[in-house]
């Protein structure tokens, strides 16, 4: 299968001669490797990002964003530079094609670079069905080899692999505006380079000037990629990421389904025993609508309480609060015995949260000496309830003048 021709037929599934041409392909690439490196030097990315998306979705424009999410500081691995690279030159000089066994090959090789070990961001990988069994392939060997050096000194070099999928997708009409808008760009810098001479002359694609063939190249990515990229949920779970807005909107749903996937990092077990526990990102969609929602039932259900609560807090805490406005923090100690009740804890967070401020409360239980018997010596105390409140807020800038 050529890398560059797509010939997946739309819908179909992986046929049994697609997987078995993936092992044998697979197989000769990872004998390669064996004998060129050694199986103790195989030492591939700890966490991969397969980073795909349609025409004009923002995969280039996205990269560094994701890798900044996810900590990575060396570059990313573009599959297409890749094909210019002098091994796939070579090929192409003697009249040979780039096909998945050699695009395989000469990516396999890029990733076990030092600089790659943490992870690394593959842009415009797996591009055919073929390639896809391929990643599952190496998926399975990295695994292997993590079991096999668990218990060595080389353990901390072969950890277990962590596969994200980042999917951008826009629509036909979104994609063919993008690559036009994109081309329009590269054309005004062109001119004004051969004007002045200054800069470097930009590729200027046909799908980028002119609208037909911007429309065929978005099909072509319907007809083949995007059926590869969708078996790669046989294996990785992964959701479509929205690329049709603008960049914070986009930004946004790039770090949830990184949120996302990020628990399906764990084993299996470990998630099945945490996943009862709502992501934090749940608890905040409502939580406005929540917390409104019980002040108003204080003041409905609980209405004696919650002005005594609220009395409190403007009488007894808002002063020192007022003291510690350039800090933006404050902590005070409490004896009322309205404190007591535990509704009346819940009012004071939550009158603090409506009002923009953070509050934590620690109840300290202490005893008071009462009575000392001379006789016996002894010492009676008496129970004594103190609530520490740590009160949080954004604090005042202090603006000095230059000296």
């Amino acid at each position: 299968m050529k890398e560059l021709e797509g010939d997946s037929a739309v819908g179909t599934p992986v046929s049994e001669v697609e997987i078995k041409d993936a092992q044998l392909i697979f197989n000769a690439v990872w004998s390669d490797l064996e004998k060129e490196f050694g199986v103790e030097n195989l030492r591939f990315p700890k966490e991969i990002i397969l980073l795909g998306g349609a025409p004009g979705a923002g995969k280039g424009t996205n990269t560094e964003f994701i890798m900044k999410a996810r900590g990575f500081t060396c570059p990313p691995i573009v599959v297409s530079s890749l094909l210019n690279s002098p091994e796939a030159k070579a090929l192409k000089d003697n009249g040979m094609l780039v096909g998945d066994q050699e695009v395989m090959g000469i990516l396999l090789r890029k990733m076990l670079e030092t600089e790659f070990r943490d992870g690394a961001v593959l842009d415009g990988f797996p591009r055919t069905k073929i390639q896809v069994e391929c990643m599952k392939l190496l998926v399975q060997k990295i695994s292997l080899l993590h079991r096999n050096y668990a218990d060595t000194e080389l353990a901390s070099d072969f950890r277990l692999p962590t596969i994200h999928v980042m999917v951008l997708f826009v629509d036909e009409k979104t994609s063919v505006d993008r690559q036009l808008y994109r081309g329009r760009e590269i054309a005004a810098h062109n001119e004004e380079v051969r004007a002045t001479g200054l800069g470097e002359l930009q590729e200027l694609r046909a799908t980028d000037i002119d609208v037909e063939a911007a429309k065929k190249r978005y099909r072509i990515f319907k007809e083949s990629t995007w059926d590869a990229l969708q078996s790669l949920r046989e294996v990785f779970f992964y959701h479509l990421i929205n690329a049709q807005g603008g960049y914070e909107e986009v930004e946004q749903n790039i770090l949830n389904e990184l949120q996302y996937q990020s628990s399906l990092e764990l084993e299996p077990e470990t998630f099945e025993a945490i996943r009862g526990i709502p992501l934090a990102s749940e608890l905040v969609v409502h939580a406005r609508q929540e917390l409104v929602k019980r002040l108003d039932g204080f003041e409905r259900d609980h209405r004696e309480l919650f002005h005594q609560v609220i009395e409190l807090i403007d009488t007894k805490f808002i002063p020192i609060v007022e003291r510690h406005a350039i800090s933006g923090r404050a902590v005070i100690n409490n004896e009322d015995e309205v404190l007591s009740n535990p509704i009346a804890l819940g009012m004071l967070i939550d009158i603090f949260s409506e009002r923009g401020y953070h509050a934590v409360v620690d109840k300290q239980l202490t005893r008071v000496p009462e009575r000392f018997d001379l006789e016996t010596g002894a010492i009676e105390y008496s129970p004594r309830t103190i609530y520490r409140i740590r009160i949080y807020f954004e604090g005042s800038e202090i603006r000095r003048g230059a000296h």
